[in-house]
């Protein structure tokens, strides 16, 4: 088939679900939704491209969409139908990648389901989760016996970081871990439990969970001798069986490389949830290393020395020179840190907007390195730690190479080996992540070159001071661009979000798109008519929003005010604990019984008991953090008012974002305007969206924060937000 017959098919396939649907009704932003994925994936040149005719093979086709589908459009169904069509008559698979697990699993347990009985050709789905998703066989046939890791004559892996937990552990909270572990054991043996953590009743703690976690640092593959029954593997079978798979976007990146999902320059990729894709990469690529807790390296250089020696591995000769140096490296940066850095380390954290505040446990101080630029007396144990870790991966690498042969030769022994390779992967990704923090601390950037962000910090962990040093990259679009995009050929990036002000030219940069001549944008707007459903007050307030004190007391009576109003659902979204706590104890009595804390309740039952009450006639009203902002699906009577009480500005105390500031500012730039101000205008867009949420729906979003209409960025901001009915409200 041609391109044009590919698009023109796959076009075919959406109308002909959509006519096919019961009570569906076509919608022309969702058409032209689908039309789009259509014309991008017929365009794209999937793997390999054949040689031209002077023996070179030219640059393949690439093709890349980027559509803001906004509330209401269906976007699902938009591209699913005509990704899915375009996949089967190219031979090829659909990597569909999102942001949260409730959205995978809706589209594995609702969505594909439903797509497959509708369309004329069959497909097969299947859920990608990472391997620490699923229980390790082995491990817990050695839990269910003795509640601990290891069996008793093994040394403990953790010991600096657990023993104070379990010297405190009661008796029969060990107890409860052995019952624990042995009725998984027995559920997982009766075939009533399929292994996969989430689908346990109550998923547990990852303290419990982590010590049986399939985690691949420690696991043998097809040499295990638990292979064939291996949770993780079958999953694994499933995903080469499908031809349409359903991954995250932590998965899709934490996962280059592998082979354990589609390979990206021959399948159609699909990013739902696009908006988060930036601050996934952000996370994925940042490392850090404890400075002070160290006996692992003598327990991984003890356990190296005795397996090595069992499988005759030359290398481990130099493991007792590496391990002690880069021990000693180690002590050298954590005490330098504090001879530079002691001081900042040492000193209350200061709270946004307020005084300083005394450090609480588990809460730590940090240190920035200004410019990303180290110290120089920081650098020669720095390179030391890199040039001693990377020695002591390579023997680790060498031991682990030759254990795999055993087992393959000896499968009578398969166990036992298993064990012993463990014992050593289970400590290997720590020294990884020295290795790679080190690495990074010691880059260097050129004049006017995107500098690293590094950092280090310190907290009280029970008896013990850490000190630990981190690193990332600043720039997301750098790390994304060099490491995904430059393998995909075929892609979509979606979400209600993507667009900034009115423009995508933020995202398109945070994501590493920006210029990039393949790329297609495209905004589809809502159906809603949100001038007629929706109703925005925007309530000034004679405070300052930047005086906190004053502006929280201000807003606070307003807000208490608007909600004895409220008949039906509503949602309070508040941008610091201090100022819902505030709002919280000025309730009045008789509103309290109508009031859910988001801190009070797990979020099921909050819904659950906030829906009971609306239907039953009640007002409810959600108290909530940002992290109710997004994806809470509250439509009609469940959120008729929604109600912001500041602006979502991000508090400017990340590392990452600080160095990236300097970085803009050292070059001209205003990071208030190219990066505060975008970032929150796809924020507030997201908790705006909680209103409206069908064409049914009628609601009233109030803001109580007077930048928005009386700044100019407050403008930018009113630019990237439905076209409501805009009502202004005086003090008082």
């Amino acid at each position: 088939m041609s391109q044009q017959e590919w698009a023109a098919q796959a076009l075919q396939s959406f109308d002909a679900v959509v006519g096919a649907t019961e009570g569906f009704r076509s919608r022309a932003g969702q058409r032209r939704m689908a039309e789009q994925v259509a014309h991008t994936f017929s365009l794209a040149q999937l793997g390999k491209v054949e040689e031209g005719p002077d023996g070179e093979a030219p640059p393949p086709q690439r093709a890349i969409a980027v559509v803001q589908a906004g509330t209401g459009v269906g976007k699902s169904l938009a591209y699913s139908v005509p990704a899915i069509a375009m996949a089967i008559s190219r031979g090829t698979r659909v990597l569909i990648s999102t942001a949260t697990v409730a959205l995978q699993e809706q589209l594995v347990n609702k969505d594909l389901p439903a797509l497959a009985a509708r369309m004329e050709q069959p497909f097969k789905f299947a859920l990608a989760k990472g391997r620490g998703r699923y229980v390790c066989k082995l491990k817990l046939e050695r839990l269910a016996g003795t509640g601990e890791a290891h069996s008793p004559e093994e040394e403990d892996l953790f010991a600096e970081e657990e023993a104070s937990h379990r010297a405190a552990r009661p008796r029969q909270e060990t107890e409860a871990r052995m019952k624990f572990y042995a009725t998984m054991a027995d559920v997982l043996a009766k075939g009533a439990w399929d292994g996969d953590r989430d689908s346990l009743e109550v998923p547990p703690e990852s303290e419990v969970w982590s010590p049986v976690a399939a985690e691949s640092s420690s696991c043998t593959g097809k040499h295990c001798p638990a292979f064939s029954q291996c949770t993780y593997y079958d999953r694994r079978k499933a995903l080469v069986a499908a031809q349409v798979i359903v991954a995250n976007h932590d998965l899709l990146l934490s996962s280059l490389g592998a082979r354990l999902l589609p390979e990206l320059d021959n399948c159609l990729l699909v990013v739902d949830e696009a908006h988060h894709l930036p601050a996934t990469a952000l996370d994925q690529f940042a490392c850090e290393a404890d400075l002070s807790r160290l006996t692992w390296i003598d327990r991984l250089a003890s356990r190296a020395l005795r397996i090595g020696a069992l499988v005759e591995v030359e290398e481990i000769a130099d493991i007792p020179n590496h391990s002690a140096r880069l021990r000693a490296a180690l002590q050298d940066v954590a005490r330098l840190v504090m001879d530079v850095y002691g001081e900042q380390l040492r000193a209350p954290k200061p709270a946004w907007g307020g005084r300083a505040r005394p450090q609480a446990p588990g809460m730590p101080t940090r240190a920035r390195v200004t410019g990303g630029v180290l110290p120089e007396a920081l650098v020669e144990p720095l390179g030391q730690m890199a040039h001693h870790a990377e020695g002591f991966l390579n023997a680790l690498r060498a031991i682990a190479k030759a254990l795999r042969a055993e087992i393959r030769d000896k499968p009578d022994e398969a166990r036992r080996l298993s064990t012993l390779y463990a014992q050593v992967g289970a400590l290997a990704p720590r020294l990884e992540g020295v290795h790679a923090t080190a690495q990074l601390l010691l880059q260097d950037a050129p004049e006017g070159a995107v500098p690293a962000a590094k950092w280090f910090t310190l907290e009280v962990e029970g008896d013990f001071i850490v000190v630990k040093a981190h690193a990332s990259p600043i720039l997301p679009g750098n790390t994304l661009r060099n490491h995904l995009w430059s393998a995909v050929r075929g892609a979509v990036l979606t979400s209600a979000t993507l667009t900034s002000c009115g423009q995508f030219d933020f995202f398109l940069r945070e994501a590493g798109l920006f210029g990039d001549e393949t790329v297609t944008t495209l905004e589809v707007p809502s159906p809603f008519d949100y001038a007629l459903q929706g109703t925005l007050i925007a309530t000034e307030t004679v405070a300052d929003p930047r005086e906190a004190q004053a502006f929280t007391a201000e807003m606070v009576d307003a807000l208490l005010t608007d909600l004895a109003m409220v008949e039906s659902g509503a949602l309070v979204l508040f941008t610091s604990r201090d100022q819902m706590r505030q709002a919280v104890d000025a309730l009045p009595t008789a509103m309290r019984s109508s009031v859910l804390v988001q801190t009070a309740l797990p979020r099921t039952q909050l819904l659950a008991r906030h829906r009971e009450r609306v239907a039953h006639g009640d007002p409810s009203i959600i108290f909530g953090m940002q992290s109710f902002g997004e994806g809470l699906d509250l439509p009609g009577a469940l959120c008729e008012s929604l109600f912001i009480t500041k602006l979502p500005f991000a508090p400017p105390d990340d590392p990452v974002g600080e160095s990236r500031a300097e970085w803009l500012r050292a070059a001209g730039r205003d990071p208030f305007s190219e990066l505060v101000v975008p970032a929150t205008a796809i924020r507030l867009a997201q908790w705006v969206g909680r209103a409206i949420r069908t064409e049914e729906d009628r609601a009233h979003v109030y803001c109580y924060d007077k930048r928005l209409v009386r700044t100019s960025y407050g403008q930018r901001l009113l630019k990237g937000l439905p076209p409501f009915a805009l009502e202004r409200r005086a003090a008082g």
